[in-house]
C-alpha cells in the first residue's frame, strides 16, 4: 500500500510541477495518452475476458489436474502445443500464466506455454514460409519448440 501511496505522490508532483511549466504541453500529452488508452482499450478488455473466463470456467482443481504437478510432463507438452498454435499477445498470455501458476498450475508447463507462444509460430508459418523458405522455417520452429521444453525443464528445476 505504501508502494501505490507513493508512485501515486509521485506522478501528482510531477503532473503538478508539468502544469506550472507548460499547461499546453500538458494538454497534448494527456490528448496523446488519452488517443493511447483508446488504442490499448481493446487489448485491455480482452486480457480481462480471457482470464476472466478461464478461471471462471475453469476450477483450481481442473486446472491443477490439467497442468499441475500430478499431470506430469504431458502437461508441459500440451502447454507448448498450446502455446506454439496459439496467436495471442503477451499483454494477454501473462496475465493468464498468473492466473494459471497461482490456481495451480507448475512453473515448468507455464514456462512452455509461454516460452512456445513467443519462439514458435505456427500460425504465421505460412507467412513465414513464403518469406523466408519453408526450410528456414521449420528449422526455426522445430528449434525453437525444443529451445521452449529445455527452458522449461531449467525453469521446472530452478524455481
Amino acid at each position: 500500500m505504501v508502494t501505490i501511496i507513493t508512485i501515486y505522490g509521485l506522478l501528482g508532483i510531477c503532473l503538478i510541477a508539468s502544469v506550472i511549466k507548460s499547461k499546453d504541453k500538458t494538454k497534448k500529452a494527456f490528448k496523446i495518452a488519452g488517443k493511447a488508452l483508446l488504442k490499448t482499450a481493446p487489448s485491455l478488455l480482452s486480457v480481462l475476458g480471457i482470464v476472466g473466463l478461464t478461471l471462471g470456467l475453469l476450477t483450481p482443481e481442473t486446472i491443477s489436474g490439467l497442468v499441475g504437478a500430478e499431470a506430469g510432463f504431458s502437461a508441459t507438452i500440451l502447454a507448448a502445443v498450446i502455446g506454439a498454435v496459439t496467436l495471442i499477445p503477451s499483454l494477454v498470455a501473462f496475465p493468464l500464466a498468473g492466473s494459471l501458476l497461482r490456481s495451480g498450475a507448475t512453473v515448468m508447463t507455464i514456462s512452455a506455454f509461454i516460452t512456445t507462444l513467443v519462439m514458435v509460430g505456427v500460425m504465421t508459418a505460412p507467412m513465414e514460409i513464403k518469406e523466408l523458405g519453408k526450410k528456414f522455417t521449420l528449422l526455426r520452429n522445430s528449434l525453437g519448440f525444443a529451445a521452449a521444453l529445455i527452458i522449461a525443464g531449467i525453469m521446472g528445476v530452478l524455481l
